[in-house]
């Protein structure tokens, strides 16, 4: 078995891939893996601001034993300022896979370039640890999310997981039900988007659920129903998400 690089090595690893990712020309910012007690708690407070206040979504004992375990646990930092953080952990090893339990960048950073540079790094980590697949979950109904992870980084779909979390009393998900998408993304072999011949049928979702989440929220709570049904009948009925249009939304194809 090849000898795995040391954190620096993986970071030279991902800074070709950070220039393309938009985030490699921007000076001071880098990621680090928390490897302090101290480390890990800025980690839990940049997440808990990205999710409005909560402190469930990553406590800190947890990801201090994720991290001391060797699983994937970083710091996003702008000079000596933490500003995001993700974390993953291994699947069972016949899998040879990991998965992205939680990735956030302050307000004030997003639309950068950022997000992509982490998940670029967290690649570079995964393939130096013979991971060929990193899985992770989404809210269906952001569509920024679901552009950025089957457009751009060529994930895609395995399944629908319905209210997947139970109640989340955080501010971006309260008072929603929590289904999700589990997403995997093949790191040797991203999923081109389908071409146009092949796409079935299209399932819209909002321009921007989260705008429409607090100016009228009945109508926020419909699009997460009419969403559900169309995903699981579709899906019933033997079709497969290809991919995302920023303006029909999810372009279901025949497998």
């Amino acid at each position: 078995m090849a000898e795995l690089p040391d954190a620096d090595a993986v970071s030279r690893l991902s800074a070709e891939a950070a220039d393309s990712a938009g985030g490699g020309d921007q000076p001071g910012i880098d990621i680090r893996p928390l490897e302090t007690v101290e480390e890990v708690f800025a980690a839990t407070e940049v997440l808990s601001a990205v999710w409005g206040g909560d402190r469930t979504g990553m406590p800190a004992n947890l990801l201090r034993a994720l991290a001391h375990s060797g699983n994937y646990a970083v710091g996003l930092y702008d000079g000596d300022r933490m500003i995001g953080a993700s974390v993953a952990f291994f699947a069972a090893p016949a899998a040879r896979s990991m998965h992205s339990h939680i990735t956030g960048v302050l307000a004030e950073y997003r639309s950068q370039g950022l997000g992509r540079l982490l998940k670029q790094h967290q690649r570079a980590w995964a393939f130096a640890r013979d991971v060929g697949h990193i899985t992770w979950t989404f809210d269906p109904l952001v569509a920024r999310n679901a552009h950025f992870n089957l457009r751009v980084l060529g994930a895609r779909v395995t399944e629908y997981l319905v209210d997947q979390y139970g109640p989340m009393d955080d501010g971006v998900n309260r008072g929603d039900e929590s289904d999700r998408l589990m997403i995997s993304w093949a790191l040797a072999a991203p999923a081109a988007p389908p071409r146009e011949e092949e796409i079935v049928t299209a399932v819209a979702v909002p321009h921007d659920i989260e705008a429409l989440r607090r100016t009228d929220p009945l109508e926020a709570g419909e699009w997460r129903y009419r969403v559900r049904d169309a995903f699981q009948g579709l899906l019933a009925d033997g079709f497969v998400v290809g991919g995302f249009d920023d303006d029909r939304g999810y372009l279901f194809v025949r497998p």
